[in-house]
C-alpha cells in the first residue's frame, strides 16, 4: 500500500517511462506511482521532505552519501557502485566459462553495476582460457544498437567513453598488457580486455562501468577469495568449479 515517486537518471529517462506504461495498465490505485523524469537539483525533496519515509539511490559514491547526510530521519537504502570479479578454477568447463564471463563483462556494453570487471584464473589453465576469452571478445559486433547483430553500443556519453579510455592507458603505462580492443570512437569503445594490471589501477579496484575487464592469475584458491574480497563494493561475485 506504499506509493512510490521514481525519478530516472537524466540521461536514461525512457526505461523508466516504460515502466510507468506498464503499470498505468495495471489496477493499482491512482497515485500509487509517479515518474517523474528531472535534473538532480529538481529531485531535492526527495532528500529533505519528511513526507518521504524512504530514500533509495542508485549511483555515484559521492552523490549516495549526500544525500544520506540530508536524508533526515528517513531511512536510505544506498547502491553506489560495484566491481564485480570472477574466479575460474581449473576443473572450470572453459566454454561454458567464457560464454558466460563474455556475456557478463560485455552486455549492455558493460555498463552494468553488476558487470565482470576482474576475472581470476587458475595458472594451470590461464592460457587456454584467456585465448578463448580474447576469441570470443574478439568475435562481438561493435556498431548501431538499433541493428539486432550488434552486441557492443556507444556508452552513455562521449566524456564517460573518455575517462574509461585514460584507466585503460594508465594500467598500460604501468605494465599492464592489451590483450584485445582498446580504441575508441566518440563514444563508442571497443570491448577490452587487458592482464597484468596492477590493483591499485583504476580500471582494476574502482567500478570501470564500460565494456573492459582485467584477467590475472591465481595458485591458492583461499588467496584468490581475499583478493575478490578487496574491493570497495560488495554486490555481485562469481565463482566457476565443478
Amino acid at each position: 500500500g506504499c506509493p512510490f515517486v521514481l525519478k530516472p537518471a537524466s540521461l536514461t529517462p525512457v526505461g523508466a517511462l516504460l515502466i510507468g506504461e506498464v503499470l498505468a495498465e495495471t489496477a493499482l490505485p491512482e497515485g500509487a506511482f509517479s515518474i517523474l523524469p528531472c535534473r538532480r537539483d529538481g529531485a531535492d525533496l526527495f532528500t529533505t521532505d519528511d513526507r518521504l519515509k524512504l530514500l533509495s539511490f542508485t549511483g555515484s559514491p559521492e552523490v549516495g552519501w549526500d544525500l544520506k547526510a540530508r536524508a533526515g530521519r528517513k531511512k536510505v537504502v544506498l547502491e553506489l557502485g560495484g566491481n564485480a570479479a570472477v574466479l575460474v578454477d581449473a576443473d572450470a568447463d572453459l566454454e561454458d566459462a567464457v560464454a558466460r564471463i563474455v556475456f557478463g563483462a560485455f552486455y549492455q556494453s558493460g555498463q552494468s553495476c553488476i558487470g565482470v570487471q576482474r576475472i581470476l584464473v587458475h595458472a594451470a589453465i590461464y592460457d587456454a582460457f584467456r585465448d578463448r576469452l580474447v576469441a570470443a571478445t574478439r568475435a562481438l559486433e561493435m556498431g548501431d544498437p538499433k541493428d539486432e547483430a550488434t552486441f557492443i553500443g556507444p556508452m552513455i556519453s562521449e566524456a564517460e567513453a573518455a575517462r574509461l579510455e585514460a584507466w585503460i592507458q594508465s594500467a598500460v603505462a604501468r605494465g599492464a598488457r592489451l590483450l584485445t580492443g582498446g580504441t575508441r570512437r566518440g563514444a563508442m569503445r571497443e570491448a577490452t580486455l587487458l592482464e597484468n594490471v596492477p590493483r591499485d589501477e583504476p580500471v582494476s579496484c574502482r567500478e570501470a562501468f564500460g565494456p573492459v575487464a582485467v584477467l590475472s592469475t591465481f595458485d591458492d584458491f583461499d588467496a584468490a577469495l581475499v583478493e575478490i574480497n578487496d574491493s570497495a563494493y560488495g554486490l555481485q561475485a562469481g565463482l566457476f568449479t565443478r
